[in-house]
């Protein structure tokens, strides 16, 4: 052994436990495995509480986990191991640090609990960790650099300490809303942020970011320090997805959908008329255009027109064309739709509009395959695929006398019904990627996905405008958004001010010290309306008895609200 190995204090050997947002153990090190004597196996998915504890109670430890679950640190916090006060061991330190959250990946925390309670958590602690580490002094110097950031940005940490954090990360919040400078002069942390950054090549990566101040022994702020998350992967998760739910460019996994895709090519490969019916707004014309794109008149034009946009006169003479002379101001011939699709498809939206007059014609060219423009004496043949749409009920307008019975049944030869938005909202995460690809290359903005919050808002929604509104919705998200994921308050009203899922948060307040009695109280309430004032269900939330929960309720005074009946609750 020499000198400097004889010299040089033990190292620190910290169990690491990655928990999520529901206290879950999601993994754990080798010494997590050692320290609570199981295999990460066993302990994936159990609750934390259920091992570990903290000598104040059982509700502790959830209390701190939710607080810094929100965005601030906690050091040196003593936590026992064991489910039950008698097989607790001795005391060790726990750091607990937050982990930001993805775009479908919610936050949660790092459970740092070293074998020597003597020391804060060292550089190897920090190394080991996969998200990104760095602290910045008051002037945004970078003091230090973990291997994580290392690795995420490709600066080696000689050459990145010493640097503005500006000139290591050039993020799409950089001089602008600047997350360290907000927890730095707000002394608050601030959690879950998507931006991008770059990365010593240049290249962008999304990630998610949340930072906090750092203080020294008087409560000075000194610095800060920012913990973020590599996202790419969840960035590249949606356009995989889509490629594996898209044909011909509607996107979907529903199960109507998918029955849907399985027939649309034969469908195509048919000459027969298609009547597409649905609400407006579900993309009545893109699965037109997949007919087109998937039959034998690929190479051949696709012709559009709206029967509900113009009157009788000007839709007659757009459909089937005039002669020169045929009206005032014709002075020289001019094609119609049909002559334009020759060989192709035409597609007539809103057929249910067409005025009755032009149903008779229209009529004639699905029997017989030929028109007459307007002034025309000779008929002209039409090699035609007709594909109508409506969103109206065209069996009840033939009822009512406002549609050719006759013309209805030559269009619903084969009928496909598109679902509106609110039944497939599993198709909605699909469909957003879809319109930030395309936004992001129309607007030349640096926005790779969606919060999880903000999804979660928009999933409550019903959509009455289907997919249209669902695009305008994140075209103006585009707007306010900088760059990075699209978060609630960059959504349209009514939207930016709805919550995905209320419940009281617990205040991260570090320069408000509380004790522990304060947080466990606190906890204690948040599970109990959580669980609506169920006994059982807030003690198996906790990890507690029952006795322990009255003499709980006893001791901080807490009672059910007056719209829930003492005995109901005593019952429970």
């Amino acid at each position: 052994m020499n000198q400097d190995e004889s010299t040089a204090g033990p190292l620190i050997s910290a169990a690491i436990i990655r928990l999520d947002d529901k206290r879950r153990i999601d993994s754990v090190n080798k010494e997590a495995e050692a320290l609570l004597g199981m295999a990460a196996a066993e302990l994936s998915g159990r609750r934390i509480e259920t091992i570990i504890n903290s000598p104040s109670g059982p509700a502790g430890l959830p209390a701190l986990l939710d607080m810094v679950r929100t965005g601030g640190i906690v050091r040196n916090f003593p936590v026992r191991i064991g489910s039950r006060a008698e097989e607790f061991s001795g005391p060790r330190l726990a750091t607990i640090l937050p982990l930001p959250a993805g775009s479908s990946l919610p936050a949660g925390v790092l459970l740092l609990i070293e074998e020597s309670p003597a020391e804060p958590p060292c550089r190897d602690i920090l190394d080991s960790v996969a998200d990104g580490i760095f602290t910045v002094n008051r002037e945004w110097t970078i003091t230090s650099f973990n291997r994580a950031a290392e690795r995420i940005t490709g600066w080696p940490a000689a050459e990145a300490i010493g640097k503005s954090c500006s000139e290591v990360f050039h993020s799409s919040i950089c001089g602008k809303n600047c997350l360290v400078a907000e927890s730095l002069y707000g002394g608050r942390p601030v959690a879950n942020r998507s931006i991008t950054i770059r990365n010593i090549d240049g290249e962008s990566i999304p990630v998610s970011i949340s930072a906090s101040p750092l203080t020294d022994e008087e409560g000075i702020i000194t610095g800060g320090v920012e913990i973020f998350r590599d996202l790419s992967f969840l960035a590249s998760a949606p356009k995989l997805a889509a490629r594996r739910h898209n044909l011909d460019g509607i996107v979907s996994k529903s199960a109507a959908m998918q029955r849907l895709f399985a027939i649309l090519p034969d469908i195509a490969a048919s000459p027969s008329t298609v009547l597409i019916c649905g609400e407006s707004g579900t993309g009545k014309e893109l699965a037109a255009r997949a007919l087109h794109n998937l039959s034998d008149r690929r190479d051949m034009p696709f012709v559009a027109l709206n029967c509900g946009a113009l009157p009788e006169t000007l839709l007659e003479s757009e459909l089937f064309g005039y002669k020169a002379g045929a009206f005032t101001d014709a002075r020289r011939d001019k094609e119609g739709r049909f002559a334009a699709a020759e060989g192709g498809t035409l597609f007539l939206d809103e057929i249910g509009d067409i005025p009755h007059g032009l149903q008779v014609k229209l009529l004639r060219v699905l029997q017989e395959k030929v028109y007459e423009p307007l002034g025309a004496n000779v008929p002209v043949n039409s090699d035609v695929r007709i594909i109508t749409a409506t969103n109206r009920d065209l069996a009840q307008l033939v009822r009512k006398g406002m549609f050719r019975d006759d013309l209805f049944y030559r269009l619903n030869v084969v009928r496909i019904q598109l679902p509106p938005l609110r039944e497939r909202k599993e198709d909605i995460p699909l469909l957003i990627d879809e319109f930030i690809r395309e936004f992001s290359g129309r607007m030349a903005k640096d926005i790779v996905g969606i919060a999880s919050q903000a999804l979660d808002i928009l999933r409550q929604y019903d959509f009455p405008g289907n997919i249209r509104e669902l695009k305008n919705i994140i075209e103006y998200a585009f707007i306010l958004c900088d760059g990075g994921y699209i978060l609630p308050e960059h959504l349209p009203e009514p939207f930016n001010g709805a919550t995905a899922a209320p419940e009281p948060p617990l205040s991260v307040e570090t320069d408000k010290p509380r004790t522990l009695e304060e947080i466990e109280r606190q906890a204690i309430r948040i599970a109990l309306e959580r669980n609506r004032w169920k006994k059982n269900a807030t003690c198996e939330e906790l990890g507690i008895s029952k006795d322990t929960l009255r003499r709980k309720l006893v001791r901080y005074n807490l009672e059910p609200p007056g719209t829930l009946a003492a005995d109901e609750f005593e019952s429970d």
